[in-house]
């Protein structure tokens, strides 16, 4: 998934000796493997034990369950994107009758598997029931880590430095950071809206309408990636008004009532990042007339809000102008 063609992506923070030199999943810093199975001989050193250390997901499971099945695989995944954050040990719940007898006996409700359960420090931490989807199981790791310490997913990090890569004016590294996070959240909102920001600010906007395009169908009204649709509708409309807005200029200096020529205006100064001239402008239209073409001045400016976002400094004093008006 990388929209940078022929660019190095920037290396994704790893966890001191967690991973290997090629950057797979190796083992934990004691030697322990991130994912085993478990059993009733070796539950407390590679539950109760091991806990005391690092968070271990216990996944119990049984042959005949078929959302076991499905769950496995997905919990597999997960934990090794963790990178050694988390370990998971699995459990036959059929191979290992004396010991899920004496885990029911304190509360464990291996009644219902597939059951996954958070040991920390050799205490159950959380758990969950169920074969929840992939985003479900990594939150529920996010949670477990936060608990333990204020943890995070590798990929909350790659997205954080990505966030301050575009905050910083280097949205060539941030393409490149937010495509890594997208690698291994493939349904995050968050990276794909910034990816598709990022795009935009190198000015990419076929890489752009392509990464748009590639959003998954769940998340594709998610406010993230609404408001990166937004940037990109604007920077389209944008570039062309651009090159009329001389010509715009002098049609407001002949008739300050051409609203029209003030929404076009409007659009080409916020392509140019001039933000707070280009709300000046709708707002002005909204004060004389705010129901001018159906509102068209009001619509103009809450897409401005979501494209730029809603705490960029542009938007809060813009709606609050806004609200001034329509209240007063």
């Amino acid at each position: 998934m990388d929209y940078l063609i022929g660019q190095k992506k920037p290396a994704a923070p790893q966890a001191g000796g967690l991973v290997s030199e090629d950057g797979t999943p190796a083992q934990g810093a004691t030697g322990t493997a991130l994912i085993a199975d478990g059993n009733e001989a070796t539950f407390m050193a590679d539950v109760i034990e091991a806990s005391r250390d690092i968070p271990v997901l216990v996944d119990f499971w049984a042959d005949w369950c078929g959302p076991c099945k499905q769950l496995t695989p997905v919990i597999e995944k997960v934990v090794l994107a963790a990178k050694g954050r988390v370990r998971l040990v699995k459990i036959d719940i059929e191979a290992n009758r004396s010991l899920t007898a004496q885990l029911m006996q304190l509360g464990l409700p291996l009644q219902s598997i597939p059951m996954v359960a958070a040991f920390w420090k050799g205490q159950i931490l959380d758990l969950f029931q169920g074969a929840l989807p992939e985003s479900q199981v990594r939150k529920f790791i996010e949670d477990v880590l936060k608990a333990a310490g204020g943890g995070k997913m590798p990929s909350a990090d790659l997205l954080e430095a990505a966030r301050l890569a575009l905050e910083e004016n280097q949205p060539a590294e941030a393409a490149g950071l937010f495509s890594q996070t997208l690698e291994e959240e493939p349904e995050n909102p968050a990276a794909w809206g910034g990816l598709i920001r990022a795009l935009l600010a190198l000015d990419d906007e076929e890489a752009a309408t392509a990464a748009l395009n590639d959003v998954p169908a769940k998340i594709a009204h998610h406010a993230d990636v609404e408001g990166a649709r937004s940037a990109l509708e604007l920077k389209k409309e944008g570039r062309k008004a651009a090159q009329e807005a001389e010509e715009l200029r002098a049609r407001i200096a002949a008739r300050p009532d051409d609203y029209e020529a003030r929404c076009g205006l409007a659009t080409a100064l916020n392509a140019a990042g001039q933000r707070e001239e280009a709300a000046a402008e709708l707002l002005a239209v909204i004060r004389a007339d705010r129901e001018w073409n159906d509102g068209a001045a009001k619509q103009q400016l809450l897409k401005f809000f979501e494209a730029w976002g809603p705490v960029d400094p542009a938007t809060l004093a813009a709606r609050r102008r806004l609200s001034s008006l329509l209240f007063s």
